[in-house]
């Protein structure tokens, strides 16, 4: 009897392309301006020194 075993041709393509549209929203959502500001916010406060 022959098992399933591994993906197959069709399986990998479609694997292939869910993982790069998985990266392109996290691109997308990573370099969107409100990710930079509230990375930027949170490095100036954990840096600022107050005297």
């Amino acid at each position: 009897m022959l098992g399933d075993e591994g993906m197959s041709t069709a399986e990998y393509a479609i694997g292939t392309l869910a993982a790069a549209g998985l990266a392109m929203v996290l691109y997308g959502i990573v370099n969107g301006d409100w990710v930079v500001d509230a990375v930027r916010g949170l490095l100036e406060q954990a840096f600022a020194v107050d005297l």
